[in-house]
């Protein structure tokens, strides 16, 4: 079984944290991180120009760096850019100086005012300081595609449950959690048809 809810007192400390949209009344809002890398994100691309789908894609910026053409495809085909660091660096592990480094230096290539951090984990300070230039977007329905304990149907099983108008999904166009993506994410976006939810990007102002 997967059991990703954030805890309550977690999110009451972190207020500023968007976990969800829960105005949103006819979207979801899908996700990819750690990509952009071409032995999955143009695929994940084709499978949301089948269904008219926007998505927000968390970049890692190292990634933009080797594959630009990718990165351009991404934001020429209308979807969303967030920073997800330069080298998934993780928060709870590094000094503060050198996270915040990390995110500018990623951010000379993604260009946005999103921010994803990796592993979903950071320190009270580095929040701090990041929140006055980005809007920090976590989620309410973590896949675990990249999680090889969890099977491709347990994946399916878990997103199609717990998806509501309004949440943040994440997935993510990587070589660990390809093998659960390319057969959950068609059947998924086949859901949301169905249940006439759409797919919106994140885009904060």
């Amino acid at each position: 079984m997967i059991n990703l809810s954030p805890p309550r007192f977690f999110q009451r400390f972190f207020k500023t944290i968007i976990w969800n949209f829960p105005d949103e009344t006819e979207a979801a809002f899908l996700t990819f991180d750690d990509g952009p890398i071409p032995e999955v994100t143009p695929w994940v691309l084709e499978q949301l120009r089948k269904h008219n789908a926007k998505a927000t894609f968390f970049c890692l910026a190292k990634n933009v760096e080797m594959h630009p053409e990718i990165f351009k495809q991404i934001v020429s085909e209308g979807h969303s850019i967030g920073n997800h660091s330069y080298s998934h660096i993780k928060g709870w592990a590094t000094d503060t100086t050198q996270y915040v480094q990390d995110i500018i230096y990623a951010n000379s290539f993604l260009n946005t005012n999103l921010f994803r951090p990796p592993y979903g984990r950071i320190t009270t300070k580095q929040f701090k300081l990041l929140k006055q230039q980005y809007k920090i977007i976590l989620w309410d329905v973590l896949s675990m595609d990249y999680s090889r304990r969890v099977s491709p149907r347990s994946v399916l099983k878990y997103v199609q449950k717990n998806v509501k108008p309004g949440s943040i999904v994440v997935f993510h166009d990587s070589r660990k959690a390809e093998r659960n993506l390319r057969y959950a994410l068609p059947r998924f976006l086949d859901t949301l048809d169905e249940k006439g939810i759409k797919c919106k990007s994140i885009v904060l102002h």
